[in-house]
């Protein structure tokens, strides 16, 4: 069952990760080996989060890197199923 428009990612770095140990973006970036563009991008839901990334974050804030895949895979099927309708398919049968 999908959540009704469920956060991105970076949403959920920002305000559970970031805000309640008083990180910067700067420091974040630093301490995940990555620039504080591409951090930044993220937490502003313009990038989402790669498997490479779930890993950062994995080790970063003792997490598993399956849960940040899983939340970026929530929030992309939920925009997609906002599509649905406009879809052109067929259904494939049996002949």
């Amino acid at each position: 069952m999908l959540m009704y428009h469920p956060p991105h990612p970076g949403e959920v770095i920002k305000e559970l990760c970031l805000a309640p140990l008083n990180i910067t973006i700067t420091e974040a970036a630093v301490a995940l080996g990555i620039s504080r563009k591409t951090l930044s991008a993220i937490l502003n839901g313009r990038s989402g989060i790669s498997p490479e990334m779930a890993i950062r974050l994995s080790l970063a804030f003792d997490t598993s890197a399956e849960s940040w895949l899983n939340q970026q895979v929530q929030y992309d099927l939920w925009f997609a199923e906002q599509k649905r309708e406009k879809l052109k398919v067929k259904k494939l049968t049996a002949a």
